[in-house]
């Protein structure tokens, strides 16, 4: 950090390559090839890399086709850099070169970051590291994570390699990608090979495919980075490390709905209803919340469900984590519509829209799904009360 911000404030003195106001600038403290030849081959073809950016990754003519799958992921954390948000203003961050090593004959090692100067204040997007590997007449480009994972271990699991630094827990990542599986499975989506990676947590994940710094990523410590090529899914998992210590049943199945069905359509209390009856919450199976629920409403008599529903209400407050009303009513509904009109009706029910007052989307999709309207809603939960 300190060495990019030095290089920050000295950019102005810096010099630069002649061309479009978008090629990467190279301040002169910046060691190069002594080869003439070889340096301007080496600066043209990493323009040429960062000028395709933002196409698909598989159209980058500066990516090799066996480097496409870990680089894939590495080019959607570099894809907009240039934008601030919040100045609103599309080309603010400049690429700057801040290192180039030769690691062999043909191979450097680079590393560029993302810079933008406001109100003299200089300030860091992003610090990138990537590899250029000279084939031919031209330089290609690819993600370092081979490289920083060489002395990893693997194992197979189904269709998953997990890669993986010491000892692996077996029996949770079996349980992990054998419920994956069913999870795929009952959306209907495709089985793809995997190569899973079990990094300590998110910052190392980053660091390992060549994001040394986002600032995006500002204090967050726990996150997942996926990518898919040729059919084979690339996953940075920074979140259960190889002990798949806090391996959740509930957040994977929002993950595999979620590669699904867009979360812009997403409800999500029917989301979260089909988490809790497929994958529980909190560590509660579905039949535990169940219990839970039942004996709420034998205490409430008289509950109004639409009411509730419309609240979000939790009905464990003694609890340390809340339980919702709406999540467990959904869980129910899921339940009845999957048995009497199949999963895609599910999928129907799941995909009526992000909220709107009073849930409108949520019961006119309701009604058309199951019959189920709001002047008998309240009834019909009672009834699945019983029935359950």
């Amino acid at each position: 950090m300190k060495k990019i911000l030095t290089i920050a404030l000295t950019i102005f003195t810096a010099a630069m390559v002649a061309g479009q106001s978008n090629s990467l600038i190279i301040p002169g403290n910046i060691s190069l090839p002594k080869d003439s030849i070889l340096k301007k081959q080496l600066i043209s073809d990493f323009n040429g890399f960062l000028s395709q950016k933002e196409k698909p990754n598989n159209e980058n003519t500066f990516v090799l086709k066996e480097d496409l799958l870990e680089t894939s992921i590495l080019l959607d954390e570099i894809k907009d850099m240039e934008k601030n948000v919040r100045l609103k203003v599309d080309t603010f961050y400049k690429a700057y070169l801040t290192n180039s090593l030769r690691l062999n004959d043909s191979t450097f090692k680079v590393q560029f970051a993302y810079l933008g100067v406001d109100e003299d204040v200089p300030m860091l997007r992003a610090n990138f590291t990537i590899i250029a590997q000279e084939k031919g007449n031209q330089f290609y480009f690819r993600s370092p994570l081979k490289q920083n994972t060489i002395t990893w271990k693997s194992q197979n699991i189904g269709n998953t390699k997990v890669y993986f630094k010491n000892n692996l827990n077996t029996a949770r990542a079996n349980e992990c990608f054998k419920l994956t599986d069913e999870f795929d499975k009952k959306l209907n989506a495709p089985i793809r090979q995997t190569e899973f990676y079990c990094c300590d947590n998110f910052s190392e994940a980053l660091q390992l495919i060549g994001v040394d710094y986002k600032a995006d990523y500002n204090g967050k410590n726990f996150n997942t980075l996926t990518a898919k090529e040729n059919d084979i899914n690339l996953v940075m998992n920074g979140t259960l490390t190889s002990d798949f210590t806090v391996f959740d049943p509930h957040d994977l199945w929002h993950s595999r709905l979620h590669n699904v069905v867009s979360t812009s359509i997403i409800n999500k209390p029917v989301d979260e209803g089909t988490a809790y009856l497929y994958g529980g919450s909190w560590g509660l199976t579905w039949q535990q919340i169940l219990d839970k629920f039942k004996t709420y409403a034998a205490a409430n008599p008289n509950a109004d469900w639409l009411a509730l529903y419309n609240e979000g209400k939790n009905f464990d407050e003694g609890a340390k984590f809340p339980l919702n009303i709406d999540y467990t009513i959904n869980a129910l509904m899921v339940k009845k519509i999957e048995k009497e009109r199949g999963f895609s009706s599910v999928i129907e029910l799941l995909s009526c829209g992000k909220y709107q007052k009073d849930n409108e989307n949520y019961f006119i999709a309701l009604e058309k799904i199951t019959g189920i309207n709001k002047a008998d809603f309240s009834a019909n939960v009672w009834t699945l009360i019983k029935v359950n």
